[in-house]
């Protein structure tokens, strides 16, 4: 694949010749070499974050397993600068009836394809428990340390495993960041920057300290995007760095979970020693508590 920006060519055949100096051929070491150097140029504002993240001022784990929480993708474009960079995403649980709270959306904070893709997140979930509708379910979900705003729907499936992991009660492993979309049905959708998106978390666990642990899923249906840079493939082929790509989101927490995901039988209940069934029993469980409760909460009086 190449770009047909002509004036973005132009600007890399001059700067590969001035690499080529005396040489009669300018070769493809010399065309690296001009785009190395642009890179470096341009990574200014990508390193300062990255820096942020090393001194732990930006709140990002790429080793261990935590519950809850997940590492998304951002794509930042800031004039020539185009970079990924790792976002920590939250949620929380707990027994009530107000359901799914975005934080970002309460605070005017997201644009609409963000919350489009809460709501078709928010329906996904309600549809996989059915049977246990009306969900007695209050979750909360937020982008930590975003103040800039947030707005497409690439974060959705992110989102999902941190939320299936808070109600499963099941930690995931952190070194693997997670981008995509999400329908209804749980089919994973492409999304953009995919090579940014990559190419950025991997520098972050290259400065973090690479363990063979990590990596980061895409949806399958953005493999034939993927053009890397060559340290990042010489990485994945030494299984130092990982590239999941999926095509249901019960497949992308299985991976993260360690745990397979499960399935439901025609009354829709999960068997219980997998992702879904644990979600499942929570649930249940927070029924059982509200219905317990419920005759002790205080009666608001009539006027």
């Amino acid at each position: 694949r190449s770009s047909t920006n002509f004036a973005v060519l132009e600007q890399l055949m001059l700067e590969s010749v001035a690499f080529a100096q005396a040489a009669n051929v300018v070769d493809v070491q010399h065309v690296n070499a001009a785009i190395e150097a642009k890179a470096q140029r341009n990574q200014y504002f990508e390193s300062q974050i990255r820096d942020s993240i090393i001194d732990n001022e930006l709140l990002i784990q790429v080793h261990g397993e935590m519950v809850g929480q997940v590492n998304g993708l951002t794509h930042i474009e800031l004039g020539d600068a185009s970079f990924g960079s790792p976002i920590r995403i939250t949620a929380r649980c707990y027994p009530g009836k107000t359901g799914l709270i975005n934080i970002d959306r309460e605070v005017n904070m997201s644009g609409p394809n963000h919350d489009k893709g809460i709501f078709i997140l928010q329906n996904w979930l309600s549809a996989s428990f059915w049977h246990l509708a009306p969900l007695s379910l209050n979750a909360s979900l937020v982008f930590e340390q975003e103040y800039n705003g947030v707005e497409g729907d690439s974060a959705s499936c992110a989102e999902l495993f941190a939320l299936l992991s808070a109600l499963a009660g099941l930690p995931i492993k952190q070194g693997i960041a997670v981008t995509g979309a999400l329908n209804q049905f749980g089919e994973v959708m492409p999304i953009g920057g995919v090579n940014e998106k990559i190419e950025g978390y991997f520098r972050v666990c290259l400065a973090l300290g690479l363990n063979g642990q990590q990596g980061v899923i895409i949806p399958k249906r953005n493999q034939r995007h993927l053009l890397l840079d060559m340290q990042v493939i010489q990485a994945v082929k030494e299984g130092k760095f990982h590239i999941i790509a999926i095509d249901h989101v019960l497949e992308g927490i299985t991976y993260l979970a360690g745990v397979i995901a499960g399935t439901q039988n025609a009354l829709g209940v999960y068997e219980s020693n997998t992702v879904m069934g644990h979600a499942q029993a929570t649930l249940a469980s927070y029924r059982q508590t509200l219905e317990r409760n419920q005759p002790h909460l205080p009666q608001m009086g009539t006027v």
